[in-house]
């Protein structure tokens, strides 16, 4: 008559489910802060993206105003400009794909 009872076996079936319960909850929390690190990345991304189509917009406008320099070479700074613009748009899509996918 000295072993356990359906009390004692009750309360250590009661410990193991809290224990699972708290587990659960922290890794619902840690995929809580991955996710909003994730968004957090997704947004610097974009403010790259558009700083520097901004910057670019800004360098254009004063090459199109600039009477300094030859037609020439206002070509070649446009060809050079549409090569950034597409560098800028293969890292933000480089980017977005690689945090997307990340979970």
């Amino acid at each position: 008559m000295g072993g356990p009872s359906e009390r004692d076996y009750r309360e250590k079936l009661d410990k193991l489910k809290q224990k699972l319960e708290k587990k659960a909850k922290d890794i619902k929390g840690e995929f809580e802060k991955l996710e909003k690190a994730k968004v957090d990345l997704l947004k610097k991304t974009k403010e790259m993206k558009h700083d520097t189509e901004r910057e670019i917009v800004k360098i254009e406008e004063e090459i199109a105003k600039s009477k300094d320099l030859a037609p020439e070479s206002k070509s070649r700074l446009r060809l050079e400009i549409d090569n950034l613009k597409s560098e800028v748009r293969r890292r933000y899509s480089e980017l977005e794909m690689r945090i997307t996918e990340t979970l």
